[in-house]
């Protein structure tokens, strides 16, 4: 196995038991299709609990060293990062030409489930930038990138483990 690691954060509410592996996301607005969502801060594990993993009133967050080798890597890497633009952008083209319309997230995430061959990536690393002001220190600056890892393949998951648990707020 690779001996590039990084760690991150999976962040899931509270069930009966700890988890035992990460779980699935097979949500329509899933940003990079059916995975296992993990993210590269902490702080942003700790927002999503808050704010998105309120079913049972407690969320948890799990740590797990995940293999970067084969990871498309679009935040720190310019060619794979130049790359992924290039795919998205003719996706999109595709599906406008098709059908007179701009693609949902689920398009293009079906588009390259259907047609990419992904077979030699293990997971993409992805930002955003948060436009919110209770993510920053400075008044309308979005300087902050917020990175999540999607990983489709378990076995680049290594020492996944319960971390913290709070409440919801």
């Amino acid at each position: 196995m690779s001996d590039k690691f990084r760690l991150m954060y999976h962040t899931q509410e509270k069930r009966g038991l700890d988890l035992t592996q990460p779980i699935i996301c097979i949500r329509d607005d899933a940003w990079l299709g059916d995975g296992y969502y993990f993210w590269d801060d902490e702080d942003d594990a700790i927002r999503w609990g808050t704010s998105s993993k309120k079913r049972t009133g407690r969320y948890q967050i799990y740590t797990a060293d995940i293999a970067t080798d084969n990871v498309l890597n679009t935040v720190f890497n310019e060619d794979h990062y130049r790359l992924w633009l290039r795919l998205v952008e003719k996706a999109a083209k595709h599906f406008l030409k098709k059908t007179g319309l701009k693609p949902s997230i689920k398009d293009i995430n079906d588009f390259f489930r259907e047609k990419a061959e992904w077979d030699e990536v293990d997971g993409i690393l992805f930002q955003d930038i948060p436009l919110n002001d209770t993510y920053t220190h400075v008044r309308s600056f979005y300087y902050r990138k917020r990175i999540q890892l999607v990983v489709y393949n378990l076995g680049i998951i290594r020492g996944f483990s319960l971390y913290s648990e709070a409440p919801c707020i």
